[in-house]
């Protein structure tokens, strides 16, 4: 596109813009603007009027916190072009007092529910956790990394339609035993692949989790299990942590004398929506504990959560974060350092 004007025209319009260049770029610090080490000088005029703009409309820049390297805000840039990042901007009013200082600033972090409130935990949270009397786990993406079924049928053929019908059944929108028997009827395990897949495939502990449960013991408080998943996964996971079985509730996976599948066993609790509350109060009665944490991941742990169950849900998002349950726990946890040192 051409442009308009005489040459010399556009020569004094040349030296104009880097006169104003200079002046955004080269005046000693606005009271209400400072430019970041993480901004480029550029030579766009576009650029320029954004400056003067921002001076002008008293719209303040916040400076980048820490590394100014490969962040997620920030990310480095490997081009002949050089670039200009602009942080988040904060909009001030009038100044009523010449001696005002704009307060100080520091970085933000947000969680993807939007909820950063019960990362930190209240002293009524605090207290609960400290005198519980009992603590039960959730297994699947709590105590373990993975989730047990998805693992078992990824391991014999149906890993992806599985995982779908785990997320559902997990965010709470099915009912678990429906969720559980339309997983299973996918892949029907049979004894010996159920054998095969334990030799092979190890139980994958979260970090941190045998320190937890160590500490646990030691300051006098029962640790249980409590899972929808299946005894066969389980126990070698309870064996690693020193949980003994009947510190377990979970499924049972059920084989004919061929060693084909037949279902699992419905009497157990945790096999139906509504089964880990009754487990949890199944073991308060049982024991008469005074104070019980219930620990996971998933809908069917929130449940635990009322009144003769569970006085304390504590959502653990160190492996998978569903925003519809975390936002309703009394703490958010996504490492268990966090509870080990609050015990101490």
């Amino acid at each position: 596109m051409q442009q308009g004007g005489t040459p010399d025209d556009r020569r004094r319009g040349g030296k104009d813009a880097r006169g104003r260049r200079e002046a955004v770029m080269g005046l000693p610090p606005h009271p209400l603007f400072s430019v970041s080490p993480i901004y480029s000088l550029l030579v766009s005029n576009e650029q320029i009027n954004l400056m003067e703009g921002l001076i002008s409309s008293r719209i303040i820049p916040i400076r980048a916190y820490g590394n100014q390297g490969n962040t997620p805000l920030f990310p480095t840039q490997t081009s002949s072009r050089r670039r200009v990042f602009y942080g988040p901007i904060r909009m001030m009013g009038p100044s009523t007092s010449s001696n005002s200082k704009a307060g100080s600033v520091k970085p933000l972090t947000a969680s993807s529910s939007g909820r950063l409130d019960n990362t930190l935990p209240s002293k009524e949270v605090l207290d609960i956790w400290q005198k519980a009397d009992a603590v039960c786990f959730d297994v699947d993406s709590t105590v373990c990394v993975d989730e047990g079924i998805d693992e078992l049928a990824e391991f014999c053929g149906a890993g992806k339609a599985v995982a779908e019908w785990t997320a559902r059944a997990m965010g709470g929108s099915v009912p678990f035993e429906e969720a559980l028997a339309a997983r299973l009827s996918l892949f029907k395990p049979s004894l010996s692949q159920v054998q095969d897949f334990l030799e092979k495939r190890p139980p994958r502990l979260s970090p941190g989790i045998k320190e937890l449960v160590q500490k646990l013991k030691e300051s006098g408080k029962t640790v249980y299990l409590i899972s929808g998943g299946f005894r066969q996964m389980i126990n070698p996971v309870a064996s690693i942590l020193g949980v003994p079985t009947e510190n377990i509730f979970a499924n049972q996976l059920l084989f004919k004398t061929s060693g084909e599948f037949s279902g699992f066993d419905a009497n157990e609790p945790t096999s139906r929506s509504g089964g880990k509350p009754f487990a949890v109060e199944l073991l308060r009665k049982a024991h008469g504990y005074k104070m019980v944490v219930m620990i996971g991941d998933g809908a069917t742990d929130l449940e635990a959560q009322k009144p003769g169950c569970a006085d304390l849900f504590i959502c653990y998002g160190g492996v998978q974060l569903r925003e519809a349950v975390s936002a309703k726990a009394g703490w958010l946890v996504f490492n268990f350092k966090d509870l080990i040192n609050s015990l101490e």
